[in-house]
């Protein structure tokens, strides 16, 4: 909460506020479900573990979120490769609040059906990790944090919004269910919206089945990638990634 004010978006900060989520401590579920519910029609359901794809494409299909009922020790603070309960509750639910990400985020349940019957959940996996996980939006104070991936990472929440090593271009669907990503370090290149009407729109309007019938079984491009076609907001250095990234205690600059 001291970190994030000035990087998170006004979205974020509303359903932290509205859920309480702001007072500290593991929240009640039962609580948070009755606020969430009347609001837009979510609810989350505690697991034990990382679930089947599919269970997860159906419940987010059915407004219903999975979170961890587990939660990270001090010395995994930073981050956690299984999400826990300050990943899923913290970083993702606040965002449920708002009417247009939800959408968003029932929509892509409903995508998940597709992408099984044609063999690319690869595709649609990096879809999700480039959005709901490590995404920015633009706002008139400039570009802010949505994804959970960052908010839930004391270390990532600065370094995407400030650092000059990442790349920061605007989304393009079919470019990123093409690109490669970083699941244990800090990214290479961010995607940007406009907002989270944009981020629907995108996904909904897609002809997927057209883009999953044309693309190929492993990522086209890699995670620092700069196609011709990409809208750059910033060119990054990479010096990060160069340097080693966390393997070699790098600086994130």
């Amino acid at each position: 909460m001291d970190i994030l004010p000035g990087l998170a978006c006004d979205q974020f900060f509303d359903g932290l506020k509205m859920l309480e989520f702001d007072k500290g401590g593991v929240p009640d579920f039962r609580k948070t479900n009755e606020t969430l519910k009347l609001k837009t029609g979510w609810t989350i359901i505690p697991v034990p573990m990382l679930i089947p794809d599919h269970v997860f494409f159906y419940h987010l299909a059915n407004k219903r979120f999975p979170a961890g009922n587990f939660i990270r020790t001090a010395e995994c603070f930073d981050y956690i490769e299984e999400p826990d309960v300050f990943h899923d509750v913290f970083g993702h639910v606040p965002l449920l609040t708002d009417p247009s990400f939800a959408n968003y985020m029932q929509a892509y349940g409903k995508a998940g059906w597709k992408a099984l019957q044609y063999n690319q959940l690869i595709a649609l996996s990096a879809l999700y990790w480039y959005t709901v996980e490590f995404g920015l939006i633009k706002t008139k104070e400039g570009m802010r944090i949505y994804g959970a991936g960052i908010l839930s990472s004391p270390e990532e929440s600065p370094y995407s919004i400030n650092a000059k090593s990442p790349n920061r271009i605007h989304l393009n669907v079919d470019c990123v269910m093409r690109t490669d990503y970083k699941i244990d370090d800090l990214q290479a290149s961010y995607f940007v919206i406009d907002s989270f009407e944009e981020l629907y729109k995108m996904t909904v309007d897609r002809p997927f089945d057209y883009i999953y019938q044309n693309i190929g079984a492993s990522f086209q491009y890699a995670p620092a990638a700069i196609l011709e076609t990409d809208h750059v907001y910033q060119k990054g250095t990479q010096e990060y990634c160069l340097r080693g990234g966390h393997a070699s205690n790098a600086t994130p600059i």
